[in-house]
């Protein structure tokens, strides 16, 4: 059926104006907010390195469209712009999903509380909003070839920039390292996956029997799993006092007693496991943000220092009145001492030591129970010095990553004299097409402050690896909504018994 000039002038000036509408909302939001703009393309594999540049040139280049789709007489040339502009959109959208070692949180822009896939659908259809209009827009001295020619080529350039920008990008040379992990064993071997259904669950501890799982979504609850996977129980926690301002409840479970603290009260509770009752035990002392039972009666933490918020190693005694002991030269500041000492605070009962993994640098510090520094290891990559640029944001008062930062160590779990790292970082001959597929666990022995063995953790359903617990020979794995149990073998658990240094 043959469209009339009429109708095809319409639908022209519709698609027309819907891109003047996109582009006007999208550029304006970005200008407006254009310190967080900038720190969220920062957060991108692709564009981490040209994100000043990318942060000017995007809203330009929609405002320049918008001005030549307003005129007529430049609407051909508007419309092959937008066209290519959404291209650009959709093939970064597609490679950040598809062929990325990570996702950012955010895509930013106009859609940022649409998810990735939506946003790549809006974009998919804006592409072909665009293609029916350049089909329709009359163009006397232009042939039906020549816009075929003008359109592939125009397409091609657009994805061959995206393309480019991808090889060149911090997401494939920053995150290798020249050391080789040894995966020739088979360290652990998976026994059981178990559906748990959500992913709000967490450990909470684990013992011979069973393991314990808090919940972010319903804070105090526990779910007690049996090692085998095969039993379930639920209980609900009760505290003795309500009526504290609480923002974001954590369970720790050291047999047999269980601790929840919230580090913004800040406050710290101590049950049985027996009954699942807690009682306050200390309030309004330093705001922290992490806990780890020491014994039955002192918790190691970590401080937030007052007006700096730099972080700060300490030890609160629950039956005591006492301020909490610091000990301030623990964590050492290379930036700011907030976000480069960010890590993992974890205890070890079998030999009596306090752990600190450090999240953006390749060190850990041994703590006895009194805050005296045993010694400073280091895991096996090379980074040494955090690498993350920050932004004060004035008009949000708030402080991010300006980049997305390079994440050296993501979790970590201690049982016995071994250190047990899931580590972000692919050494010499790993292929990125196995980190799509799995993740890593690096073993250390923290007396030797030697590493052992690496093994896999596979993903489920997409889904990677976000928390490990370790007892005994047995390694339990969040993945997803998975709890998955794995049995570890002589080469490491032999190395649990503490050994004197050298």
């Amino acid at each position: 059926m043959k469209i009339s000039e009429k109708i095809k002038s319409v639908i022209v000036n519709f698609i027309s104006w819907l891109f003047i509408l996109l582009f006007t909302y999208a550029a304006t939001n970005k200008v407006l907010d254009f310190e967080n703009f900038k720190q969220q393309l920062g957060q991108s594999p692709l564009l981490s390195s040209f994100a000043e540049q990318v942060a000017w040139a995007v809203p330009s280049a929609e405002f320049l469209i918008v001005i030549l789709l307003v005129l007529p007489k430049f609407r051909y040339p508007a419309l092959v712009s937008s066209f290519v502009l959404m291209l650009m959109f959709t093939a970064y959208i597609y490679i950040i999903l598809n062929h990325s070692v990570f996702v950012p949180c955010s895509c930013g822009g106009i859609l940022e509380k649409m998810n990735w896939h939506e946003h790549l659908i809006f974009n998919i259809g804006f592409v072909f909003l665009a293609l029916i209009g350049l089909w329709l827009q009359p163009t006397p001295s232009i042939t039906i070839k020549r816009k075929l020619i003008v359109v592939s080529s125009s397409a091609l350039t657009g994805i061959i920039i995206v393309i480019a920008l991808f090889l060149i990008s911090e997401n494939i040379h920053s995150y290798h390292n020249k050391f080789v992990r040894r995966l020739s064993s088979a360290p652990a071997t998976k026994i059981k996956d178990y559906n748990l259904k959500l992913r709000s669950y967490y450990f909470a501890g684990a013992d011979g029997d069973h393991v314990y799982l808090g919940n972010t979504t319903s804070q105090l609850l526990m779910t007690v799993v049996d090692t085998a996977l095969n039993k379930t129980t639920i209980h609900n926690i009760t505290l003795d006092k309500i009526d504290l301002p609480f923002r974001s409840l954590t369970i720790r479970v050291n047999g047999p007693y269980f601790y929840i603290y919230d580090g913004t009260v800040p406050c710290i509770f101590r049950g049985k496991i027996s009954d699942w009752k807690a009682k306050l035990y200390k309030s309004g002392s330093e705001y922290f943000t992490y806990a780890e039972a020491i014994d039955s009666t002192s918790l190691a933490v970590r401080v937030q220092k007052r007006g700096s918020g730099e972080s700060i190693l300490g030890k609160v005694d629950l039956l005591s009145n006492e301020k909490t002991v610091l000990n301030h030269n623990l964590l050492q500041k290379q930036i700011d001492g907030l976000f480069d000492t960010d890590g993992s605070l974890m205890y070890s009962n079998e030999i009596n030591r306090i752990i600190y993994l450090y999240a953006y640098r390749n060190e850990f510090i041994v703590v006895d129970p009194k805050l005296n520094l045993d010694y400073r290891g280091n895991t096996i990559d090379t980074i040494a010095h955090s690498n993350i640029e920050l932004v004060d944001l004035e008009k949000r008062g708030e402080r991010k990553f300006a980049k997305k930062p390079l994440l050296v160590n993501k979790d970590a779990a201690v049982y016995g004299n071994v250190l047990f790292v899931n580590s972000n970082i692919p050494g010499r001959y790993e292929s990125l097409e196995m980190w799509k597929l799995a993740s890593v666990v690096d073993s250390y022995n923290i007396s030797s402050n030697s590493y052992l063995e690496s093994f896999y953790v596979y993903d489920v359903d997409k889904q990677k690896l976000r928390d490990i617990i370790v007892h005994g020979d047995k390694l339990y794995a969040l993945v997803g909504n998975h709890l998955i149990s794995y049995k570890l073998q002589p080469i490491i658990t032999t190395n649990y018994k503490k050994q004197s240094r050298s």
